[in-house]
């Protein structure tokens, strides 16, 4: 299939932004050819932006808790069309149908908005196949999955007794390569477990009640592992002290507890809180910016709250338990999993005139108006636990748009309007640094060779938006998205399916360490490691397929 897209204003990060002729062929992207055949399909973009397929990488989409939070709120699953929107909410967007949708209905609103891959960021070991399953049910989108490490047993009993370095690095490797993961996520290092023995807090520094580590000690080891394996996404962190007062601190001590080790930072307003404020909180935003801006090793996905309805899910269940009397509505969901982690589920809602919430949202845009580099910040709402996916071309506007983003300042909390730096802060991000948040970044953290851009040779997951001057319009709906050079969606009418991979971190692993830890397996959990390794041949089917990507080995 040879395709001309012809006109459009190509726009990757990478080349300079410029009206030229797009050539597809196949699943990829070609090169201008004397020799080349008459295209089949022409389409003449004048007027248009030609971007790469957006790629979203933190959100909830598939497993355990995230079914839970759709099977505690029937009552919010509403026709759109009696929906009561916020005042704020996107123009043109209509709301999900619920707050956590079902497989189905999230591919097709991803690929409405322009995006083909999404991934998983909490995998559990426990439910991995589950949670594949999950993702391949979803339409369209490329997906992939971060295995949740840090409050095994096997793991923290592994650390106390001084177990070598590279035997732990042996056992991340089988993990990830039983289990089909590409990045490994830790949600409050020790802090899920800890819970399970009355601990009510653990900060970066506090020792375990039962095993006696530390997290600092964790996140150490886990990160020494992921750049002993050559794993292409750092070490994918949730802080200490989820929406504690002051928990700045914390996040700044994780910083330093990877010593230098690259570093990635999820929800990461959630976690940059100080106490100076007139309720005793405050914007500590300024801080974690300064210090991602001196060091390129770490990067934040902000987590962005989006006022409105939703449903709060995390494997943190020592601070979702802590929260339980603000659920709105009351209910909630606490679960312990396989003596490998656990989970929280509170339902949610935020208000423009809660001081608290007020604050979060402001957090939220400072760093990204504060965070230089934008392939060092990335587009998120931590869906749903902030707001949903669908509310990222409403907040395109508000990044681009000083106007736009004071219009909402001005609708929250006094005290947050008296306090907050926001209004001092004008930057706009322009169309070029949109395009490296929510393609050319995330492709290039995750180690996605050939995607996020429009180079030669990349693959052919490109969408056609139409220009207008409201960014929250462009990005709300594309009139057409190719995927691997297939159109499947124009003018609001999806065309056809598309071929799907799951993406996995292709690591080395000590094929000796098999029969070691299928015994000592059993012993801990009491089932054999064959009921949790997820086959290959599970994820391929007619229209899916595996993409491995390689990993570089610290040799040192």
């Amino acid at each position: 299939m040879s395709i001309l897209l012809k006109g459009g204003l190509c726009v990757d990060g990478v080349s300079n932004s410029m009206v030229r002729d797009l050539h597809l062929e196949d699943d990829k992207i070609v090169a201008e050819s004397p020799q080349r055949q008459p295209h089949e399909s022409i389409y003449n973009l004048d007027g248009h932006l030609i971007v790469a397929g957006g790629i979203d990488l933190h959100t909830h989409i598939g497993g355990g808790k995230v079914n839970i939070a759709r099977m505690l709120l029937p009552e919010l699953v509403r026709h759109r069309a009696k929906e009561t929107r916020e005042q704020d909410e996107p123009s043109g967007i209509a709301p999900l149908s619920s707050p956590v949708p079902g497989t189905w209905e999230t591919g097709r609103r991803y690929l409405e908005m322009g995006y083909t891959a999404c991934f998983e960021p909490a995998v559990l070991p426990a439910n991995a196949r589950h949670a594949h399953a999950e993702m391949a049910d979803t339409p369209w989108l490329d997906t992939g999955g971060y295995l949740l490490m840090g409050n095994d047993r096997m793991l923290l009993q592994w650390i106390r007794e001084g177990m070598p370095q590279t035997h732990i690095n042996d056992y991340v490797g089988w993990m990830l390569r039983a289990h089909q993961c590409c990045a490994v996520k830790v949600v409050n290092a020790g802090g899920i477990d800890a819970f399970k023995y009355n601990q009510r807090h653990l900060d970066v520094d506090e020792p375990h009640a039962h095993y006696g580590i530390t997290p600092r000690q964790i996140l150490r080891t886990l990160a020494t592992a992921v750049e002993s394996l050559g794993l292409a996404h750092p070490l994918h962190v949730h802080c200490s002290n989820l929406g504690v007062a002051g928990n700045i601190a914390s996040t700044l001590a994780t910083i330093n507890a990877v010593e230098g080790r690259r570093l990635h930072l999820t929800h990461a307003q959630f976690h940059c809180y100080g106490t100076d404020g007139p309720h005793g909180y405050s914007s500590a935003a300024h801080q974690l910016a300064d210090v991602v801006n001196e060091n390129p090793g770490i990067s934040v996905d902000v987590g962005q709250l989006h006022f409105g309805q939703t449903v709060t899910l995390s494997g943190d269940t020592m601070h979702q338990f802590a929260n339980r009397n603000l659920a709105r509505p009351r209910k909630n969901v606490f679960q312990d999993t396989e003596c490998q982690a656990g989970c929280g589920v509170l339902p949610f809602r935020y208000r423009h005139d809660q001081y608290v919430h007020g604050l979060l949202w402001s957090i939220g845009m400072e760093l990204f108006l504060r965070i230089k580099d934008p392939m060092q910040v990335f587009l998120t709402t931590d869906h749903p636990n902030g707001g949903p996916f669908t509310a990222y071309p409403h907040l395109i506007h508000l990044l681009t748009s000083y106007d736009f983003r004071m219009s909402i300042f001005e609708r929250l909390h006094a005290d947050v309007r008296a306090s907050s730096p926001l209004p001092s802060l004008k930057r706009e991000y322009t169309l070029d640094e949109i395009i490296k948040m929510t393609r050319l970044g995330p492709a290039r953290s995750l180690g996605l060779v050939g995607r996020g851009s429009l180079q030669a040779g990349d693959l052919g997951d490109v969408v056609v938006y139409e220009k207008s001057s409201n960014m929250e319009k462009i990005f709300g709906r594309p009139r057409m998205v190719f995927r691997r050079g297939k159109l499947v969606f124009r003018d609001g009418e999806f065309l056809a399916d598309s071929m799907k991979s799951t993406v996995v971190a292709d690591v080395q692993t000590n094929t000796s360490f098999d029969k070691h830890l299928s015994k000592l397996w059993r012993e801990q959990y009491g089932y054999s490691t064959e009921m949790i390794r997820v086959r290959s041949d599970e994820l391929v089917a007619a229209n899916r397929s595996i993409d491995r990507i390689a990993c570089s080995p610290d040799k040192s």
